[in-house]
């Protein structure tokens, strides 16, 4: 069973309302799409029977055409030979084949009123493809952006993660542990000689910068 019985269902059709109700969005708008390119088949193979018969009776209406001419001579003929009878006679063949001509002429207007319907049919149902398969690419990307969205939430929020960050953790814990053993060498350590004129020129360098210091306050006031 169809989502649609009949083309005119389809043009009334309201994606948005079908989408909204539907479990599975993304199937239900692949389902429209394949019964709507079914459809548009069918309304085309109809036209083309359509075409086909117009061609058949135009073909006929064309050789009832020539009939009337044939029997419009043969009647003239009989007259001419003074055979009045046979030409009366023609001409109420004429006159069945001018009906018959006529009839298919009708039935010709009618199905140039069904073509023109079938093509309004198809261009209208040509649109509506047109706007399935654009809410198919929206609801496709919408799609594919919910399930990247709920992936990084899973990859940040998830096992893995905290496993991750636990681990990085237990790095950096001993990372501290390291520094925390390489300066407790270092407390209580007895200065070497070195040790201790390379503080003396330091604080010497420190002593010779708030002199300079001084010096230059001092300019600026006077």
């Amino acid at each position: 069973m169809g989502i649609f019985s009949r083309t005119r269902d389809i043009v009334a059709a309201n994606f948005a309302d079908l989408l909204e109700k539907a479990e599975d969005p993304a199937k239900m708008i692949r389902m429209i799409i394949l019964e709507m390119e079914e459809t548009l088949v069918e309304v085309r193979a109809s036209a083309a029977r359509t075409i086909a018969d117009q061609k058949e009776m135009r073909r006929h209406i064309t050789k009832l055409d020539q009939l009337q001419d044939s029997w419009t001579e043969k009647a003239e003929l009989a007259l001419s030979k003074d055979r009045e009878d046979l030409a009366k006679a023609a001409l109420v063949e004429r006159q069945k084949a001018a009906d018959m001509a006529e009839q298919l002429k009708i039935e010709v207007g009618v199905l140039d009123d069904a073509l023109r319907a079938s093509e309004e049919d198809i261009a209208k149902l040509q649109k509506k493809l047109t706007e399935a398969r654009a809410k198919q690419s929206n609801v496709q990307t919408r799609l594919d952006s919910a399930n990247n969205r709920y992936r990084l939430r899973e990859m940040y929020a998830g096992p893995k993660t905290h496993e991750a960050f636990s681990r990085f953790d237990q790095l950096e814990r001993r990372v501290d542990d390291a520094e925390g053993r390489a300066e407790a060498m270092g407390l209580g350590a007895i200065k070497t000689l070195d040790d201790q004129f390379s503080e003396l020129r330091a604080s010497d360098k420190v002593d010779a910068e708030l002199a300079a210091l001084k010096a230059r306050i001092a300019k600026k006031e006077g």
